[in-house]
């Protein structure tokens, strides 16, 4: 029910995806008089509408809602219901679009996090010049201690290995290559991973050496990462208007935007942040993936994916046995 579009944008998504994948149960979570009228007006095969289920929700949590507010006094939103069932083992993973902090409340109150973590970390995959990179935190944790940054690394490792990374290289983010930069937080956590075994870590990298692929993992506190993450969908952006402003401000430049256009095109959706949608809740006993507020359906349908694929390879329970020996 949250988002930018809410059910108008999430039930369609919901209903292509399920095509694309004949093995797939999904479980919509929410007003229920409103959700069986979009599906009703879809034109959604028999088949796939029988792997497509309705829990009713009565209450829903607002955007603008203080966690605390979701908490205890929305009982039966569909974002708490939602988690109850992943809690309950009725599913296996929870996709939310809605209000970040509310969620984050809600999965840590619910499902609890993994022995040996104190918070969980969002993170997602950034474009790069060699493939992606894994950035975390996203903007869950504000403040971090050297010991939390210690933990995001580790975290990030295990689901970068998840994803197809072979011993993935792992950096903090700093101003600075040197050893002497970067504030005490960041000293004291590169101290922790350069005596932890079993963890490429290859020390400092600036914000250049992300988008050049220099690591596969990435770790910053919340506060320079989600900065990092909505600086970097602004700047793409506005790179892609300002080509369609230049290729259309005279004959000549139409012609060799025509020219262009198809490499253009293909540019745009590799970098396009849909395609890279669904920032992923590490160090919960349990999988939630939370999307974009202002995410459309193709974005939607990128969470939804996160999160089969976490699924899949059962990524909580290959962190809690990475997370036995390296804490």
């Amino acid at each position: 029910m949250g988002g930018d579009y809410g059910p108008h944008c999430i039930v369609p998504a919901c209903i292509s995806f399920l095509a694309e994948h004949p093995s797939l149960q999904l479980v919509l979570v929410g007003q229920a008089p409103l959700l069986e009228d979009l599906i009703a007006r879809s034109s959604i095969p028999a088949l796939d509408r029988q792997r497509l289920h309705i829990h009713h929700a009565s209450e829903v949590v607002a955007m603008d809602d203080r966690p605390s507010q979701a908490l205890r006094g929305k009982p039966d939103s569909s974002m708490r219901i939602a988690l109850e069932l992943v809690r309950d083992g009725k599913a296996q993973a929870c996709v939310s679009a809605g209000n970040t902090g509310a969620l984050m409340a809600l999965s840590r109150y619910l499902l609890k996090t993994l022995p040996g973590i104190d918070r969980p970390a969002m993170v997602t995959a950034v474009p790069t010049q060699t493939g992606s990179c894994h950035l975390l935190d996203l903007g869950a944790n504000v403040d971090c201690s050297a010991e939390h940054l210690y933990q995001f690394a580790i975290m990030g490792a295990v689901a970068a290995e998840a994803l197809g990374k072979v011993r993935p290289r792992v950096a903090l983010l700093n101003v600075g290559t040197e050893d002497i930069k970067g504030n005490q937080q960041v000293k004291l956590a590169a101290n922790l991973l350069q005596a932890a075994s079993g963890v490429n870590f290859i020390g400092y990298i600036e914000g250049d050496g992300l988008y050049r692929g220099l690591a596969d993992v990435v770790v910053c506190d919340g506060f320079v990462g989600n900065i990092l993450l909505k600086s970097s969908e602004g700047l793409a952006a506005m790179i892609s208007a300002r080509l369609e402003a230049l290729f259309a401000s005279s004959l000549p430049a139409r012609a060799v935007g025509l020219v262009a256009m198809p490499l253009l095109r293909r540019l745009r959706t590799e970098l396009t942040p849909a395609q890279h949608n669904g920032a992923s809740f590490l160090g919960l006993q349990g999988i939630v993936v939370k999307s974009h507020g202002s995410a459309g359906e193709e974005g939607f349908r990128s969470a939804l994916r996160r999160a089969m694929i976490e699924v899949r390879e059962n990524l909580p329970q290959r962190l809690h046995g990475r997370l036995e020996h390296l804490l």
